[in-house]
């Protein structure tokens, strides 16, 4: 029986077809054409950082070690955990900037990986003011 959705085997055919290197290889495994999920440059960045869980209320916090336009890692021992979103604080030198974020990798006992995903225009101009003084020193 034929499905009403499906006009001819073609439609099955695999187009493009990418090869992945032995996993058993010394070698590190890299996919031509296959990016880093990072696309801003990250800088050492110390920050004291609060969050706010924005589903449990669970409240976090610790202190960056890095940052960039796109995110910062955060190092506490008790990180939130995978995809959650919460509500950020950083503060720096009397600067404060705050933003929605999503954890997007946990390290057990050391940190999380933190994207922002909502920046208000004066929190954005904040980060973009900070990460140019930070490129501009190295």
């Amino acid at each position: 029986m034929r499905s009403p959705n499906v006009t001819s085997l073609e439609e099955f055919c695999v187009s493009k077809i990418v090869s992945m290197p032995d996993r058993n290889a010394n070698a590190p495994i890299r996919v031509p054409g296959v990016r880093d999920r990072r696309y801003t440059i990250r800088y050492p960045f110390a920050a004291d950082v609060e969050l706010i869980d924005l589903e449990t209320g669970r409240q976090v916090s610790g202190v960056t070690s890095d940052i960039s336009l796109g995110g910062c890692f955060v190092c506490t021992s008790k990180p939130l955990s995978m995809n959650a979103r919460a509500r950020m604080k950083l503060t720096r030198k009397g600067e404060v900037l705050e933003a929605l974020v999503v954890v997007r990798i946990v390290k057990p006992r050391v940190g999380m990986g933190i994207e922002f995903f909502d920046l208000e225009a004066s929190n954005s101009e904040r980060l973009v003011a900070w990460t140019d003084a930070l490129s501009h020193s190295r």
